[in-house]
């Protein structure tokens, strides 16, 4: 075994209860158990290895998408071991990366928040259709009540849970922050009776929901595209779902202000973001090769910055669980579907382009179920300034009656 690589992978072998190989380019391998390995790394070469001993896990990971590592055998336990093994722990070079990457990309500049939404939500609809709930094409976390069975459900009773949390009623003003392809929009509308101003920086998914308001008939909706720190005017209500975790280290105040103002006096809102527990640095693989411009604030810097923008907290729920599960179905239907999303664009969705996003999307599934992780999601109810004791219900009775959840995972899950 390369010397430089021992003690990460002896690391990995004491502290994951999985069984694994790893194969190196002089034939020589590493095995942590005598159990049949779950998986296998394969180092085709040296630069490889230099690669993961500089660059410890992002190393390994840029090596892979390159063809100089492989693996065989199941992925999603492949990163589950690094990261019960805590070898997703930076390393030095990494951390500097991570911070030219931030400078570089920082949403503040408008044309460059532009551009980085672009980068990953620009991909054609085509694409997200093969893989996301049908037909709202929601690329947000699901809420997983019991007894669901598809992910089409889970992602009507995601949109079912925040409208009721926000006390939607016929003919209210809505707006709908960061709307993605529209399908909260199109929900709320056709459920509730509202009116709903939908605002989306990405051009190709804007063009999907204005689409879809025309095919619907939905004459009351619309769809703006533009920067969402722009508030024009006022609501009854405000929808922020996968929003804010587009805002950046430095923007977060001016985004959750930019919420507030979209209020009326009195209104009710509802930010759904992914956030840290404590203060951490953002994945530096999911800012490069992901979302270019991200930051996952932490919970505490999120409601101080509400706090701040006369906004009043009035619940908090921890979504990380169902997170997980909605991630196993995206990964499962991606693989699935690998053929018919390459035979869209050869050239774009190409070998590489297959192994960064199972990468993301296992292992952010793997994240959000990490028994010590320190990634949550969250559904933070506010109003703008404080509720009375007729304005808002005092318990969550109106919600749902009290269910007991247990750890699951998705059963028939990919390798």
């Amino acid at each position: 075994m390369p010397g430089a690589l021992k003690p990460l992978l002896e690391q990995v072998g004491r502290r994951t209860g999985t069984a694994f190989r790893v194969r190196f380019p002089s034939g020589a391998e590493y095995r942590n158990s005598e159990q049949p390995p779950a998986f296998t790394v394969i180092f085709n070469n040296d630069r490889a290895q230099k690669r993961m001993a500089l660059y410890g896990h992002v190393g390994l990971l840029e090596a892979y998408f390159d063809g100089d590592v492989d693996i065989q055998g199941s992925l999603p336990q492949a990163l589950a071991a690094g990261m019960e093994a805590g070898i997703d722990e930076p390393t030095f070079l990494v951390r500097m990366r991570n911070r030219w990457h931030e400078l570089w990309h920082a949403n503040a500049n408008r044309r460059r928040a532009q551009e980085n939404a672009e980068f990953h939500y620009a991909l054609p609809p085509e694409f997200y259709k093969l893989w996301l709930d049908d037909p709202l094409m929601l690329y947000t976390c699901a809420y997983w009540k019991e007894g669901t069975r598809t992910l089409e459900e889970a992602q009507r009773s995601k949109c079912e849970h925040v409208a009721r949390k926000i006390l939607l009623k016929p003919g209210e003003e809505v707006v709908d922050v960061g709307s993605g392809f529209g399908g909260f929009m199109l929900y709320a509308h056709e459920h509730f009776g509202v009116k709903v101003t939908a605002i989306n920086t990405t051009g190709s998914q804007a063009e999907h929901a204005r689409r879809e308001i025309e095919r619907r008939r939905l004459g009351h909706s619309l769809q703006m595209h533009g920067d969402f720190r722009d508030a024009g005017r006022q609501f009854d209500k405000v929808a922020s779902i996968g929003c804010l975790e587009h805002a950046g280290r430095d923007q977060l105040g001016e985004v959750i202000r930019a919420h507030a103002s979209y209020l009326k006096k009195g209104g009710i809102g509802l930010l759904h973001f992914i956030g840290h527990v404590g203060r951490f640095d953002t994945d530096f693989f999911i800012r490069k090769y992901v979302f270019p411009g991200g930051w996952i604030p932490s919970l505490a810097d999120v409601i101080t910055e509400m706090e701040d923008a006369g906004l009043e907290v009035l619940d908090i729920e921890n979504l990380r669980r169902h997170y997980a599960l909605t991630l196993d179905v995206w990964a499962e239907r991606f693989d699935r579907n690998w053929e018919r999303i390459r035979a869209l664009d050869p050239k774009r969705f190409n070998e590489r382009f297959r192994r960064i996003w199972r990468v993301y999307l296992y292992g952010c599934a793997e994240m959000f179920r990490l028994p010590n992780g320190r990634t949550h999601l969250f559904q933070i109810v506010f109003s703008k300034g404080n509720v009375s004791m007729t304005s808002y219900p005092m318990t969550r009775d109106f919600l749902y009656e009290r269910d007991v959840y247990q750890e699951k995972r998705s059963s028939g899950r990919a390798a």
